[in-house]
């Protein structure tokens, strides 16, 4: 997600404000604040943008309707949408060309699995829980395979492909995992922390999905208590009766310093003693989107920087 939100930083840089974003560029609250004080605009649709304009398409990904309405209103359009997701795009578009059914495991609304699904509305159907598996139709038992929203709960993704299996024995899995690494490496640690913790803390925004579940996997892997928050000034002195050791982790999107205020305001109620989880190595990394490494190569700048997602 660092990628997105950089890609933001750097078009303000190099164009000044106001640079246009379509929908949030992560799904967290003090990012956008602070990019919105710095002179980004948020916006539901391409219409809200006025013609000409620059445009950043959020790490979330956008459809192909999208990319065109932008065109049509001859739009600068910067896409930062997350590699990983558009990984996804390529299977559906592949997958959709050899005519299979496509069952895309998502969250009915989230702008990640509309613009997924966009890229081939007439063969994807979403699953979302038990109602999308029962209303699932298929023309051809051979070719169907399911793809997922890349901050979906690991767990509960599989849980629903093997239901889905029950029904349809031929569905074909995808060539790779579309899980996001940060949302895996995040769900398997807090199973662990869980297991140890009398109370979890998530920092992170309430529509983000991959903070929502972390929240979910404490509670169903042994915390006694799990609670979300933005900020630390919303963490509540009644959380810690009888709580000897407390859970920290959060969401993919969360910038490193929130999670330190969280981690200096448990200090100062006497859970100072910390000790890191690590389950795996976050060292993936990606270039900047190649309408600003175009932009920067033609202003003299360095444009070999690796970023994280």
């Amino acid at each position: 997600m660092d990628r997105a939100v950089i890609a933001v930083e750097k078009a303000l840089e190099m164009h000044g404000a106001p640079i246009y974003v379509r929908k949030e560029i992560v799904h967290n609250k003090h990012v956008v604040s602070s990019l919105q004080q710095r002179g980004a605009i948020f916006v539901n649709e391409v219409d809200e943008v006025p013609e000409g304009a620059r445009l950043v398409f959020s790490a979330h990904g956008v459809s192909p309707a999208v990319v065109q309405a932008s065109i049509d209103r001859g739009l600068q359009t910067i896409d930062a949408t997350c590699p990983l997701v558009t990984k996804v795009h390529r299977e559906v578009q592949r997958f959709a060309a050899e005519d299979y059914d496509i069952l895309l495991i998502g969250h009915e609304g989230h702008e990640e699995v509309e613009g997924t699904a966009g890229e081939a509305p007439d063969n994807v159907q979403l699953v979302d829980g038990q109602k999308g598996i029962d209303s699932v139709t298929i023309r051809d038992p051979n070719k169907v395979v399911w793809l997922s929203q890349t901050t979906l709960s690991v767990d509960e993704t599989y849980e629903t492909v093997e239901k889905l299996k029950l029904k349809i024995p031929t569905l074909i899995n995808p060539p790779s995992d579309d899980i996001c690494y940060a949302t895996q490496n995040r769900q398997v640690a807090i199973k662990k922390v869980a297991v140890e913790a009398e109370l979890v803390i998530v920092v992170g925004s309430a529509n983000s999905s991959n903070t929502v579940r972390l929240v979910e996997v404490a509670l169903e892997n042994g915390a006694k208590a799990a609670y979300r928050v933005d900020y630390a000034t919303e963490i509540k002195d009644e959380w810690f009766a009888d709580v000897y050791s407390v859970g920290v982790t959060s969401g993919a999107s969360v910038p490193e310093v929130l999670v330190d205020e969280v981690l200096e305001d448990l200090a100062k109620r006497g859970y100072g003693d910390v000790q890191i989880v690590q389950t795996a190595e976050e060292d993936v990394q990606f270039s900047l989107p190649k309408e600003l490494r175009k932009d920067l190569k033609a202003a003299g700048q360095d444009t070999s920087n690796k970023i994280k997602r």
